[in-house]
């Protein structure tokens, strides 16, 4: 069956994630030097077919792009080049970094593991997969707000100090 395929796209490394072939949840696939990122995606459209790219794009807080929109806009241009048949759609990136630490931590995983960035941007591009297929189901709620740090959500309210 076709999969999908996350893309949360960096200028030196860049994750990836697959959808299951029912399209129900999303898995960390690899993270791979962005310089070999069609080359890869190639090799694996030789062994599965892939239906839609999922790519993060990043937005400010107010909705706008962000300065790395730009390095995610050329690369659309190159995905669109390599794979003129497969649809893109792109995917709010906000969180997903924090999200992806919320994880591993939740997860068990040691905090010296943690500090590899490939293992974030593996569950970056998982989360951005995620949301995208939660989206496609009609929930309402992709991303779950309460997983949201409070520091970094629009609701913090001021504390008063002891």
């Amino acid at each position: 069956m076709d999969r999908l395929i996350g893309i949360d796209y960096g200028k030196k490394r860049t994750g990836l994630a697959v959808s299951d072939p029912l399209r129900i949840f999303s898995s960390a696939l690899d993270t791979v030097d962005t310089a070999k990122l069609i080359d890869y995606l190639k090799n694996y459209a030789q062994k599965e077919t892939i239906e839609r790219f999922v790519v993060g794009y990043p937005v400010n807080m107010d909705g706008t792009p962000s300065e790395a929109a730009a390095d995610v806009k050329s690369f659309l241009g190159q995905l669109e080049k390599a794979f003129p048949g497969i649809p893109v759609s792109l995917e709010d990136e906000r969180f997903t970094s924090v999200l992806a630490h919320r994880i591993m931590i939740d997860g068990g995983m040691k905090a010296s593991d943690r500090k590899d960035k490939k293992s974030v941007d593996r569950i970056s591009a998982a989360i951005i997969l995620q949301s995208y297929l939660d989206r496609a189901k009609g929930a309402v709620f992709a991303v779950d707000p309460e997983a949201v740090p409070e520091s970094l959500s629009r609701r913090v309210t001021k504390r008063k100090r002891k």
